[in-house]
């Protein structure tokens, strides 16, 4: 496995603890038992795309705000934050849509028949 295969599986691993933060502890528990069976089942596979992010800068406006301090004139040049696109290279897993909604189907019908609802509420 490559770094960049890895650093993808670790990014990976991150987001989907973070969307297991969701729900119940014992929905978490069928959630993550569905997710190993469906990465065994529909493995990642990575690829690097192209992708356009944003950033934001504070560029001037061309307008300048001036105030009277005594006998000073201070002036300012009124800024604006303005959204700038630019493209990075990321490794995406494109099998992710294909197995995410097996992995919700599966903790859904696991939580159903042991909890007798989607969200394995008690």
């Amino acid at each position: 496995m490559s770094s960049v295969q890895r650093s993808a599986l670790c990014l990976f691993a991150i987001g989907l603890a973070a969307l297991a933060a969701c729900g119940t502890p014992e929905y978490r528990a069928e959630r993550k038992h569905c997710e190993a069976e469906w990465m065994l089942k529909i493995p990642p596979v990575y690829r690097q795309e192209t992708v356009t992010k944003y950033r934001s800068e504070r560029r001037p406006t061309g307008e300048t705000k001036c105030e009277s301090k005594g006998d000073t004139l201070l002036c300012q040049p009124v800024m604006e934050i303005v959204s700038v696109p630019y493209s990075a290279l990321e490794t995406v897993d494109i099998r992710k849509a294909q197995r995410a909604p097996q992995i919700e189907s599966c903790a859904a019908r696991a939580c159903t028949a042991r909890y007798g609802n989607r969200e394995c509420k008690t």
